[in-house]
């Protein structure tokens, strides 16, 4: 037996029988000779966190634009928060932790510059529509690695496309949005549980709200802090699944109502915010302005993007390029590309 043989042996061995096993994967797109020390969806993982696109996730707005205090949360933190409280929630299930932080990791790889702002305006002037979930398994499965992509399994991919609910249901409930897998869903709750208390957190230090604005039985059942409010959420879970192990991923009725009632909250009084929302219309006319200037001069597009010729319709390669930009970026080329200069002037 090499190591990984070994790891497959133990997941058989520990894991509940409602966990995804990685020597039970459904493969990859493309066929290739198993590692012999890391399991599928260890692999999988590795790949992520060792992928560009992860690492632009850390100059991406999570709700703030370009905060000045240094403990706001990003793109890149807000991903790590969701792998800590999925991988939590998982380990308490006997799951799948390889499979449920790869998808956690990963689900947010396609978000653009400019939070939900930038998602919306891209979805918006994009002639074939925009949407982070799927620009995120376009990253993996074409993008990465100079369009070779990161050749990923398919339950990681599943969970990742599939991980987005807006503002519908936690869990999902129609039979086209449930992933296959209960690590997927797992990562899809703790992905609600993770901004809807960071963003509070965030909204809170930013004077957007404060703490007596939060909705009274929310803080009566889930708890006044942060951390409080977290754990409530997570137990909420855990018990709820343990007691309906049949079912599938479950959430006690009354943690689901107030996490649903939260969530709301923010929509109405953060995200939507004259606040918040002002700057981010000024961002949206930014990438709005990137588009048609590269649709008109795709010569400018090749040189910009230091390539030969479009890999695909000139509109999805510019879609593309916008949605991998981290805000700085963005910003910076605009002011490059439509700003006046001060003259230099040899003396």
């Amino acid at each position: 037996m090499n190591v990984r043989e070994r790891l497959e042996e133990r997941e058989e061995r520990t894991l509940s029988v409602f966990a995804q096993k990685s020597s039970m994967t459904r493969g990859r797109q493309r066929p290739e000779p198993a590692c012999d020390i890391r399991p599928a969806f260890q692999h999988d993982r590795d790949r992520i966190i060792h992928s560009k696109s992860f690492r632009r996730l850390k100059h991406k707005t999570q709700v703030f634009l370009f905060p000045t205090d240094d403990h706001y949360r990003t793109r890149l933190t807000h991903t790590v928060e969701v792998s800590q409280i999925a991988r939590t929630i998982a380990k308490a299930l006997f799951l799948n932790e390889d499979l449920t932080e790869a998808i956690a990791l990963g689900h947010d790889l396609g978000h653009g510059p400019f939070g939900h702002a930038g998602e919306e305006a891209l979805n918006r002037i994009h002639k074939g529509g925009f949407s982070h979930q799927e620009q995120s398994l376009r990253i993996v499965d074409r993008l990465e690695r100079d369009g070779q992509g990161l050749n990923l399994t398919l339950e990681v991919r599943d969970g990742i496309v599939k991980h987005a609910k807006g503002k519908g249901d936690i869990l999902a409930k129609q039979v086209k949005d449930k992933p296959l897998t209960r690590e997927a869903e797992v990562v899809r709750v703790g992905d609600v549980i993770a901004y809807t208390n960071h963003d509070i957190d965030d909204a809170i230090r930013g004077h957007v709200i404060e703490p007596s604005d939060l909705p009274k039985e929310c803080v009566k059942s889930l708890g006044e802090t942060h951390g409080k409010r977290i754990d409530s959420m997570v137990r909420g879970v855990i018990w709820e699944s343990l007691e309906n192990e049949e079912r599938g991923i479950c959430i006690k009725k009354e943690i689901e109502e107030r996490m649903e009632e939260l969530r709301d909250f923010l929509w109405r009084r953060v995200y939507e915010s004259k606040l918040v929302h002002e700057d981010f219309e000024k961002c949206s006319r930014i990438l709005e302005e990137l588009y048609v200037y590269f649709l008109k001069k795709p010569d400018a597009f090749l040189e910009e993007t230091r390539r030969d010729d479009f890999y695909d319709e000139p509109a999805t390669c510019v879609c593309d390029y916008l949605a991998g930009m981290t805000d700085r970026y963005a910003f910076n080329l605009y002011e490059k590309l439509f700003l006046p200069l001060p003259w230099k002037i040899a003396i």
